[in-house]
């Protein structure tokens, strides 16, 4: 069994932020610098082609440390960030790329990446949720909430099926029927995002997604754009969503 290992910490406006690593699995965790122990924590995944401190990912951890006095954690996707990719990894890359430069449909390839990427990093989010837990300011005792959109959604679905330390959940930009099954095993109360004009996912599968989820709290937003145009207000609406499934206050931002 693996241990955290704490490698740099910084802190700055109230929110301290700890590089760890988990076995070879590099990640960051977020504290408030006032909050009491074992406060609920927030697994955060990041989009395709992102990273652990991704600009989105590190602008939502500040809002719910500071928001609620959350604990907030991320941890690079197999192949992104500070880890390396396979051969196989690269092969995908490839294709997509190709279809994106050719103007194809980019679900069939996407769709393939994240039921790859699932299968490994699902293991990977259980080892670091046992090792974060182990530590004594955040206990087996916290609530557990997951953040994840688009390919965050591709692996976090799959992995809130299985994890039953998981209270609560926000997805949403994504949809296949690869995830329907997965999602009919999802009781935990969701809110789910979904950009009506994405140019990538059709409005119908990110529907039919949503219809999936078999909690009985399920709550969807709507939002007018394109795949990369969520407004801003919705991390104040998750922050709100997670106070109230995990036990905190949620203060308006500044």
């Amino acid at each position: 069994m693996h241990s955290v290992r704490f490698t740099a910490e910084t802190s700055s406006d109230g929110v301290v932020e700890r590089d760890f690593t988990v076995g070879e699995v590099p990640g960051v965790l977020w504290s408030s610098a006032s909050t009491s122990d074992h406060a609920p924590l927030v697994l955060m995944a990041h989009s395709g082609g992102q990273h652990k401190r991704a600009p989105g990912i590190l602008a939502r951890a500040h809002r719910f440390v500071t928001g609620c006095g959350f604990n907030v954690a991320a941890i690079d996707a197999p192949g992104h960030g500070d880890r390396p990719r396979t051969a196989e990894d690269e092969r995908r890359v490839a294709v997509l790329r190709e279809a994106q430069a050719a103007g194809a449909p980019l679900g069939p390839v996407v769709v393939g990446i994240h039921i790859d990427l699932a299968a490994r990093a699902v293991p990977e989010w259980q080892a670091t949720l046992d090792t974060l837990q182990d530590l004594p300011e955040i206990g087996a005792e916290a609530p557990i909430g997951f953040w994840g959109i688009m390919q965050g959604t591709g692996i976090g679905v799959p992995l809130t099926a299985v994890e039953p330390r998981i209270a609560a959940a926000v997805f949403g930009c994504l949809g296949h029927e690869s995830l329907t099954e997965a999602a009919a095993q999802i009781t935990v109360p969701i809110e789910f995002l979904l950009q009506w004009d994405d140019e990538h996912i059709e409005r119908q599968s990110g529907l039919a997604l949503f219809d999936a989820f078999a909690s009985k709290e399920k709550t969807l937003h709507a939002n007018s754009g394109g795949h990369s145009d969520m407004p801003g207000f919705e991390s104040d609406s998750a922050t709100r969503f997670f106070a109230r499934h995990l036990g905190r206050v949620a203060t308006t931002p500044a």
